[in-house]
């Protein structure tokens, strides 16, 4: 296969700057910034707190580091490794401060115990708009206990949504939707090091503006939200956040806190990128971000460009390419967000082909290329609106149109 003129395979990096693979002499490096500290996963498993402006190599369940670029987020659960803390109320429960190692390596973490038998649980209520995707998230560790929940509730109780997970065998076995508050519900989790887990629940919430958050640290069974007395796990990192998935984590103490809008763009120049043919590939992890966020390879302008869109419904990716301002292709289809997919797209006047997962889905016979272009950016044509949020595995320019077969190949 043609060697690639732009190559962005994560692994370098220091302030400011992610180093492009190729070329070597620096041209393809891009402009990172980001205006607050935050949270990766090292190479060891554990949670790391980096400097504000650091780009983040994310390690989290996966050989090779990831270059994690995300939105703005904020926790609105204080006190989020502080379970001992007023803040939260505590029903059966009696909380062990800093029992025992935490997802960061520190001796941060709560044991959580059941006093006596029945429901066991700690809650906290926050407030939210009217209207709002909604995500609750928390770290638990298996102690004497197998099962464990998470979830919330509106202050009326009368709705909620609240899952069970199997701490042995690392399966979600229950969900319950109640009420008609919380819709479009969805649960994920996470695999850490040293047997910890961080469960993530997700809903679209309306009519309330104020909802609890509930961690029921041990239960009963596979179905159940009762716990015995004397049955304990470990819990750390609480976090609730007006996103439609589960963010990296953001420490609370003593009122809320905001990580900043990753941005990652001015990658390459005109030498690098002014080519009368090529092939565009991306192999990323796009997120279920509320807003489009793109990769665009362009002039600056919209007036020559080639966008790989990531749409808000997060089912559909679409490829755009402008010629003098004039639309040349468009062609939308759909994708799983919150895992890998390998998209290339290649173009020479007359002829472009999509690529999507190994397979061909669009061909386009007539147009023009898209030309003098001279920048790549995860975000729009000049970097400077709809960033791209995700986890970027790879990214390549060619000046030569791959064979249909290497293109297959590629994206596979």
């Amino acid at each position: 296969m043609t060697k690639p003129q732009f190559t962005l395979i994560p692994s370098a990096y220091r302030v400011n700057t992610v180093y492009s693979v190729l070329p070597v002499d620096g041209s393809g490096d891009m402009t990172f910034s980001r205006g607050s500290e935050a949270t990766r996963v090292r190479q060891d498993g554990l949670i790391e707190n980096v400097l504000s402006n650091t780009p983040r190599l994310n390690w989290l369940n996966s050989n090779c580091p990831s270059l994690l670029l995300e939105g703005t987020s904020t926790n609105l659960q204080i006190r989020s490794e502080e379970f001992d803390n007023s803040a939260w109320d505590k029903t059966r429960i009696t909380v062990t401060a800093n029992d025992t190692i935490s997802p960061d390596g520190t001796e941060s973490a709560d044991k959580v115990e059941c006093n006596s038998t029945g429901s066991a649980f700690l809650t906290d209520a926050i407030g939210i708009g009217s209207t709002d995707d909604i995500t609750f998230s928390t770290f638990i560790k298996s102690g004497n206990a197998q099962y464990c929940s998470v979830g919330f509730y509106d202050l009326s109780f009368g709705s909620s949504y609240r899952v069970v997970f199997d701490l042995h065998n690392e399966a979600i076995t229950y969900e319950l939707v109640q009420g008609s508050v919380f819709t479009n519900t969805s649960v994920s989790f996470e695999k850490y090091s040293n047997g910890w887990f961080r469960i993530c629940t997700s809903a679209l919430s309306t009519g309330t503006t104020n909802i609890r958050n509930y961690i029921y640290p041990v239960t009963n069974g596979s179905t159940s939200f009762t716990a015995t007395q004397g049955q304990y796990n470990y819990i750390w990192g609480a976090q609730a956040e007006l996103k439609k998935f589960c963010s990296s984590y953001i420490k609370t103490e003593d009122g809320i806190a905001t990580r900043s809008q990753d941005i990652c763009i001015n990658g390459g120049d005109s030498n690098l990128f002014d080519i009368t043919e090529g092939t565009f590939f991306v192999d990323v992890t796009p997120f279920k971000a509320s807003e489009f966020h793109r990769i665009t390879l362009s002039n600056n302008t919209t007036d020559e460009e080639i966008i790989f869109l990531f749409y808000s419904n997060n089912t559909q990716v679409q490829i755009i390419s402008e010629s003098s301002g004039v639309g040349q292709v468009s062609y939308t289809t759909n994708i799983t967000f919150d895992i890998q997919n390998k998209l290339a797209f290649t173009f020479k006047k007359n002829e472009f082909k999509f690529y999507v997962n190994g397979n061909l889905v669009h061909t386009d016979t007539s147009g023009n290329i898209a030309t003098g272009l001279n920048s790549l950016h995860f975000a729009g044509n000049n970097g400077g609106f709809n960033y791209f949020q995700g986890k970027v595995h790879d990214t390549r320019v060619y000046n030569t149109v791959l064979t249909e077969a290497e293109a297959i190949k590629l994206t596979k």
